[in-house]
């Protein structure tokens, strides 16, 4: 650290140079070079002549007619009889974007010279597909999908400067219960009861595509890429064949076979529902019961049961009462130690007339003096808590002996048995035994299958008890009928409580209703056929972010067989005809193949509009009479699931499998998956290559985006403007915080964030504008050859290349965040606020054909070829009109003549540039720190009235290591202006001192010292400037009044303005 003085000699303080090698730095530098100093802007200073305190965020003042901003009192930049001399910036590239109109005027450019067809046409490197997962066609988009799109397109656009043949074809989910859902609501009851099923398909249909035509456009304004003029959609003819097709590969391999199993079953939606159609939201509450079921008979190997006959019971837990009457059994671990205890009720009033009112105690621990339970052993604690009451261990026996036990059903007079479960049963909750319902559980049907229970499911489509619940007939199980039930086991002697219960229950992501399980015919996909298939292929695929393998991996290996079949009307049609009389299906090879003929030509439709004798092949008409078509649709999650083989297996220019899918973090269960499972049981390989997942978007405080909460950031308005919002703030705003964010994870964005990104664009797009201004005159044959340049061109070269190099690797690994963080750094610390900085110097006033100004313009187009190209797949807008506002035109390796910016391709590496000397990169690193010290104290000088602009100062320097002195003396002696360090600092004149032991203060009245690598000492003076000021460049000279002609110029300027200098001849 340092610090600085006035009028006395301040501490010792110490500064270490060191290799920034952080993943987001600026130039990842070679191994032993030294990349900056470290900074000292963090550290508050004092000043001795005032004592004030003042903070490091000053800003330095304009320094002469080199700077834009501000000017002294009664001057103003340009004036005088010699501004016809001063070389301003010319552009007709604006400062503001007015991105509302400008973006929209690119993207026509783009369109009418058909720029993405040109480029990929014209590419040479192979070919690239990240294929498209199609969103539902069913509304508005929302900020994940543009964060979705803008990632993809990004990486579209860095792959086409890559050389690289770029095909992206998006895509829409068109089926389903969504639209079909969008289609009913906007009709009325009456409407409702005239609808036919081709009628509702044809209105979906209309539906489904106008919302394609909707999101196409909202698409194209984000700036995406795309094949939009032959879009896929899930509901075209030629995808529904293909669809077909992949079902009819895995019906003819074994893998689709009908069942009678529990699934997801949504009552509002009237349909089954697959594991990717549900949500699981906070705060669902259910009413949990503790019954008993009584035992009636115990086995040969557990013959101390008989004992406490008949007053012994078997207590379980459930948070669905509704499902009791379709109880077959009650399992056990057969590992768990389980007890035989008393109840002690007497304490039961005592919590019955407590005030906790979501408590509810049976009758039976009030009216029964005498019972028994079964329980599991480490659970007997928290059961005599939960009851209120005392429990007494009588006995002990193991699950395994309780196995064949029986016990009356609670509800009706049948007997059940006791079984052994899996491991799903412990004693984290409950009672360690297990109501088993093989019609309303995945787990209870596994285990019923090997016990040959039957698998009872009383309810209806509409989640209402059938007439085999008895008594419960016609009650909403989610409803009353839950009540009734813990109602007749209450009376029944069989409840011993019942309480809320909050837990994660699954809804219907449709209709935001919640579900139930229950038993229904279905088909289904055995994934048990090709599991490990599917597993072998997850650990070939590139997964990022890495931990996105594990997750996959998980759901596949632990996932149940695939419930594809929907009872709804909008879909593709399960290709299946059932025997009148015995129900059995018809289906094969021939079948399906004739379906999928018919469907390919006229579309899905057909299966409604067309006769039974019509869809059968030839050889079974004679037998249509005998057959009825399937009312059943395919699972939407089938119909995008298929899309590797309707569009990467039918499309020219498209491959199988795709390079890339990039999908949201739920797709792991979903689109993912899917495709996985579909591609792997058709052709035995994942339809991927590589797959990556961004997370999701919330507002800025970290919350979900609700209407209803009304935090809802929606892109329309971000970039048009609106509600609330006066400007828009254009797409390539929003493309930024896409690059700015680490998309690995949930991302966060609202006004704050986006005005942040805004005041960052604006640099960026200031930057540019000076680069441009600049180069107004340049012409490609006016660049200074490399061996020639100063040497501060060539270390800015040098960082320019290690910046493009580093975005390279950004790019390539998919980590556009820290291209974001590279590019912000560059432009403002490296270019805006040292290079471009110290060069309006030589270019404003160098002189128009100056070799200075000629080899700082020889830097300043590299700069701009460079940060444009790697600007434009984030920003693409931006980079065009750049690349339209070239005052040069740019030519190609190749040859070509770049009318467009992604006719540039990416910026040649440059070896020569990168070869710039390990030491010259130490030293610079210790030129720009002393510049950062010298700044400093010119500040405090300000502070102090001893000058104004830093023109007005002259610097000293002292530094104990004599290597680093001959250096710097070295530079003030440059014969090249650029390289000289009073440019550098942008001070009249430095003067480097051999010793400071006869320095007086008197003269060099602001000092400061600090330490350079904990061992060199250097010391800073700063005081007022030699001589008189320079008309023209505001430099303070002893040489100003010294020439008859100009007697205000400096000897530079006189030479400028006197003779001068010819155009310089054309360089290599």
């Amino acid at each position: 650290m340092a610090a600085q003085k006035f009028s006395y000699r301040a501490p010792l303080l110490k500064i270490s140079y060191f290799r920034n090698t952080n993943a987001t730095s600026l130039l990842h530098l070679r191994r032993s070079s030294s990349s900056r100093v470290l900074s000292l802007l963090n550290v508050t200073r004092y000043s001795a002549c005032s004592g004030q305190e003042y903070s490091s965020s000053s800003k330095r003042r304009s320094r002469g007619p080199v700077m834009a901003g501000k000017k002294s009192e009664g001057e103003k930049q340009g004036d005088g009889k010699y501004k016809h001399t001063i070389d301003l910036p010319k552009t007709a590239f604006g400062l503001r974007a007015n991105s509302v109109v400008r973006e929209p005027e690119i993207q026509k450019l783009w369109d009418e010279n058909q720029v993405f067809e040109r480029v990929t046409s014209r590419n040479t490197g192979g070919s690239f597909v990240l294929h498209d997962g199609p969103p539902y066609a069913n509304g508005d988009l929302h900020m994940g999908h543009a964060l979705n799109k803008i990632l993809k397109d990004i990486i579209n656009r860095y792959k086409l400067l890559q050389n690289f043949q770029v095909s992206y074809v998006p895509g829409w989910d068109c089926h389903g219960l969504p639209i079909e859902l969008k289609v009913l609501q906007s009709l009325d009851q009456d409407a409702r009861k005239e609808l036919t099923p081709l009628k509702l398909r044809a209105k979906a249909a209309k539906f489904a595509k106008s919302t394609v035509k909707n999101q196409l456009a909202a698409f194209k304004r984000y700036g995406i890429w795309a094949d939009w003029e032959k879009p896929y959609l899930t509901l075209d003819p030629e995808y529904e064949a293909a669809q077909i097709e992949v079902f009819g590969k895995m019906a003819l391999q074994g893998y689709i076979y009908r069942g009678r199993k529990p699934v997801h079953w949504s009552p509002s939606s009237r349909t089954a529902l697959a594991e990717a159609e549900l949500e699981y939201p906070e705060g669902h509450v259910s009413k949990s019961m503790y019954a008993i079921f009584k035992l009636v008979s115990g086995t040969t190997s557990c013959k101390l049961l008989e004992d406490f006959l008949p007053n012994l019971g078997l207590a379980i837990w459930t948070t669905t009462p509704w499902t009791i009457p379709a109880n077959a059994a009650v399992a056990v671990n057969s590992k768990l130690q389980y007890a035989v205890v008393e109840v002690h009720s007497n304490s039961v009033e005592t919590i019955a007339s407590s005030a906790n009112k979501e408590k509810q105690i049976g009758r039976i621990l009030k009216e029964n003096d005498n019972l028994h339970l079964i329980v599991g052993l480490d659970l007997v604690p928290t059961l005599e808590a939960k009851w209120g009451v005392k429990l007494t261990v009588k006995a002990t026996v193991t699950g395994a002996e309780l196995e064949n036990c029986r016990y009356v059903h609670p509800v009706e007079s049948r007997e059940c048995p006791v079984i052994i479960g899996g491991d799903y049963i412990t004693t984290e909750s409950g009672t360690g035994l297990v109501h088993t319902a093989p019609g309303h559980g995945q787990e209870d049907y596994v285990t019923g299958l090997k016990y040959g229970l039957p698998v009872i499911s009383p309810v209806d489509d509409e989640g209402k008890f059938t007439e085999e619940a008895g008594q419960f007939n016609g009650l909403d199980v989610l409803g009353n009928g839950n009540i009734a039930v813990i109602e007749c086991l209450d009376e029944n002697l069989s409840m011993i409580m019942v309480e809320q219960y909050n837990h994660k229950y699954p809804y219907d992501w449709r209709t935001k209703k919640p579900t139930i399980f229950r038993a229904t015919e279905q088909w289904f996909a055995s994934v048990e056929g090709f599991r490990k298939t599917a597993m072998d292929s997850i650990s070939q695929v590139t997964w990022i972010p890495s931990q996105a393998e594990n997750r996959i991996s998980a759901m596949t290996s632990s996932r149940s067989d695939w419930c594809i079949s929907r009872q709804r009307t909008w879909g593709v049609p399960i290709p299946v005809f059932y025997h009148v009389e015995s129900k059995e299906p018809l289906m094969n090879g021939e079948t399906i193949d004739h379906i999928k003929s018919i469907i390919s030509q006229k579309g899905s439709d057909a299966w409604w509009y067309m006769k039974v004798e019509e869809l059968l092949p030839e050889k079974y008409r004679d037998q249509a009479s005998s057959y009825v078509k399937g009312t059943d649709t395919m699972d939407v999650w089938f119909d995008s699931g298929s899309s590797w083989a309707a569009v990467l297996g039918k499309r020219s220019g498209l491959s199988y499998p795709a390079d890339l899918y990039l999908e949201g973090t739920d797709q792991h269960r979903g689109w993912f998956q899917s495709s996985l499972l579909t591609s792997i049981a058709a052709n035995g390989k994942a339809p991927y290559r590589g797959v990556i997942t961004h997370g999701f978007v919330l507002d800025e405080k970290g919350f979900k985006m609700s209407k209803s909460v009304g935090n809802v950031v929606d892109p329309r308005i971000v970039i048009e403007g609106g509600k609330g919002q006066k400007e828009g703030f254009g797409a390539d705003v929003l493309r930024l915080w896409v690059s700015s964010v680490d998309y690995s994870g949930d991302v966060m964005i609202g006004n704050t964030v986006l005005r942040q990104m805004s005041d960052i664009y604006r640099k960026l797009r200031g930057t540019l504008r000076f680069l441009l201004g600049n180069l107004h005159d340049w012409k490609v044959d006016y660049a200074v050859p490399y061996s020639e340049l100063p040497m501060i061109d060539q270390y800015t070269l040098f960082q320019l290349e290690n910046v493009v190099k580093n975005i390279k690797e950004s790019y390539d690994k998919y980590q556009f965040f820290k291209i974001f963080q590279i590019i912000q750094r560059f432009v403002v610390v490296d270019l805006s606020s040292f290079y471009l900085d110290v060069a309006k110097d030589r270019l404003y006033v160098g002189g128009t054909t100056s070799s200075t100004r000629r080899s700082c313009q020889t830097v300043l187009a590299a700069q701009l070829l460079s940060v444009s190209r790697v600007l434009s797949p984030i920003l693409p807008h931006l980079a065009e009109d750049v690349w339209q506002n070239l005052p040069f035109t740019f030519t190609t390796a190749e040859g070509h003549v770049a009318n467009f910016v992604f006719e540039s391709g990416w910026p040649v590496s440059n070896e020569r540039h990168l070869a710039f000397p390990e030491d010259d990169v130490v030293f610079w690193g210790k030129i720009l720190e002393l510049r950062n010290e010298v700044n400093k104290l010119l500040e405090v000088a300000r502070t102090q009235k001893l000058i104004g602009s830093s023109l007005e100062a002259k610097a000293y320097l002292y530094a104990s290591d004599d290597d680093l002195v001959s250096r710097l003396v070295s530079l003030c002696s440059s014969d090249n202006e650029a390289d000289t360090l009073h440019r550098i600092f942008l001070t009249s004149q430095v003067e480097i001192l051999r010793t400071i032991d006869d320095v007086k203060e008197n003269d060099i009245s602001c000092t400061g010292e600090y330490l350079i690598d904990d061992k060199s000492k250097a010391w800073i003076g700063v005081s007022r400037a030699d001589g008189s000021k320079c008309e023209r460049c505001w430099n303070f000279s002893p040489e100003v009044g010294s020439y008859d002609d100009h007697p205000s110029l400096c000897s530079r300027c006189h030479c400028v303005v006197s003779h001068p200098i010819p155009a310089l001849a054309a360089a290599s």
